[in-house]
């Protein structure tokens, strides 16, 4: 499967995209620029381009690329806390539910509502 790797830089008109090894074309706005970039190859090498991956690298400048990364991998950390907290929650319920405690008692003692601690102790579906 063939892959395009694109540079994105706007500009006042919309996106210079730089197709490595291709050339550069434009578009308006990012979410089209995959399209553009498909049609450009296509009318340049007659090849069919709709199967193949196209990975497109924003560049913004003025520091907002790196303020972008930052804010990205801010939001995988804090999907990836989520996700450990409640394995850790889950966890605990079940113990706490071992160890005898009625389901209003784990509640309290989690800071969660009778309805959460319902959610918790519930075996996943199998697949």
């Amino acid at each position: 499967m063939t892959t395009y790797h694109v540079t994105a830089r706007h500009w006042k008109h919309g996106w210079e995209l730089h197709i490595e090894g291709v050339g550069v074309t434009q578009s308006r706005n990012l979410p089209g620029a995959e399209t553009m970039v498909r049609d450009y190859v296509e009318s340049l090498t007659g090849e069919d381009a709709s199967d193949a991956v196209v990975v497109i690298a924003a560049e913004v400048g003025d520091g907002l690329d790196e303020q972008a990364r930052e804010a990205r991998e801010a939001v995988a950390a804090a999907d990836k806390a989520t996700r450990e907290a409640a394995a850790r929650s889950r966890k605990v319920a079940r113990d706490l539910h071992q160890a005898g405690l009625s389901g209003r008692d784990i509640a309290a003692v989690l800071q969660v509502s009778a309805q959460r601690v319902s959610q918790l102790l519930r075996q996943p579906k199998a697949s």
